[in-house]
Order: structure tokens, then sequence, then C-alpha cells
């Protein structure tokens, strides 16, 4: 049976979405635009990979400028892009280490934003390690980025359950020997994480 428990946080404890940001921001009629050419998810990928907020956001504004205030929000106003956390998954979470298991995170995450989503949402702060792709500047599905992790931490992937909502990330955890378990919804996850042998 697997003794570490390791999380994806967006999308898996916390559901995360650029619309619940910009659909505050910009007509409906709008929306899908800004998501597709403005803002599209590709340039929050490189938050995610450890671009500077300053940097990225002066770089859309010069292209799409009559959207620079919807733009100039992505820094003081990115926690809305949190829908709030996705609370089965925390309540499996916090059993894990009511018993005694160990967990960790492997997050792509912005790093200027990953300190004040731990204040806000405290289960984030009980993890025994998290390794944050913006501060590494590596991204999953890179395997370096699951390698660090296990040298950081001196833990074997064997010893490990990885979570995540993302197949890619799945696949390239199972190819370097973690049992990766991919994320559907709370209840499907207590199943699988059951039928592993763990006690939830």
């Amino acid at each position: 049976m697997p003794t570490t428990i390791v999380f994806d946080i967006g999308n898996v404890l916390l559901a995360w979405d650029m619309r619940n940001l910009f659909a505050k921001l910009a007509p409906a009629d709008e929306l899908a635009h800004i998501i597709e050419n403005v803002c599209p998810v590709s340039w929050h990928t490189t938050l995610d990979g450890g671009a500077c907020y300053a940097d990225a956001i002066a770089q859309r504004v010069a292209l799409y400028p009559q959207y620079a205030a919807l733009i100039e929000a992505y820094d003081p106003r990115w926690q809305e892009t949190i829908i709030g956390p996705i609370h089965g998954s925390v309540a499996l979470l916090e059993e894990l280490r009511a018993v005694g298991l160990p967990t960790y995170a492997i997050t792509n995450f912005p790093a200027e934003k990953f300190d004040e989503t731990c204040a806000l949402y405290p289960f984030l702060q009980g993890f025994q390690g998290v390794v944050v792709s913006g501060r590494e500047r590596m991204m999953k599905p890179d395997p370096a980025i699951f390698e660090l992790f296990l040298e950081r931490y001196e833990l074997a992937a064997q010893d490990c359950v990885f979570i995540d909502d993302s197949p890619a990330n799945v696949a390239a955890a199972t190819a370097l020997g973690f049992t990766a378990v991919h994320f559907v919804d709370p209840q499907t996850l207590r199943a699988e994480l059951a039928a592993l042998g763990l006690p939830v």
C-alpha cells in the first residue's frame, strides 16, 4: 500500500476558472473572445511557469490596449479566479492527515499568488512539503518537477499516490513509478483511494 499522498491543488482541492473573474469584468458576449484571445489559459500558463505578473500583463496590454483595465485586474483580483474549495476533496485530505498519512503537493501555480492563497485556505498549510511550478520554473507534466519533488523530500515514487485532474500529468507520474490517480470528482477519488487500501 502506498504510504504518501501527493495532491495537485488546482481543480483537485480548489476549483479554478479564469472565467470566474472575467465574467465580472466583461459583457457576456465578449467573454469567449477574452478567454480565447485576450487572456487565454496558455497566457496564464506562463505565470504558472514563473513569469512575472507585471511583465506578462504589460505584454497583453500592448497587444490589446482596449482591454487594459480588464487585463490589469488579473493581478490584484486574481483570487477571484478561484471559485472555492472542492469540499469533498478537502475532506479526504483531512481524513488522510488524521490517520497520520503524510500529504504533499505538486502544483502548477503562480509563485506570486501561492502564499496568499495558502493564507486564505488554511488546509493548504498542512502539507509536509509542496513543489510550486512558478517557484521552480518547471511545470507538470515535465518529469523534472516530479524528480525534484522526490529528491527534495527523499521519497520513492513507488511509495506515493499522485492525484491530478490532468491526464498528461497522471501519465507523466505513472511513467516515473508513482501510483497515479486521475481526479474526476471527490466521490470517485474516495473509491479509488479505498481500492488502494487507504483508510478513507
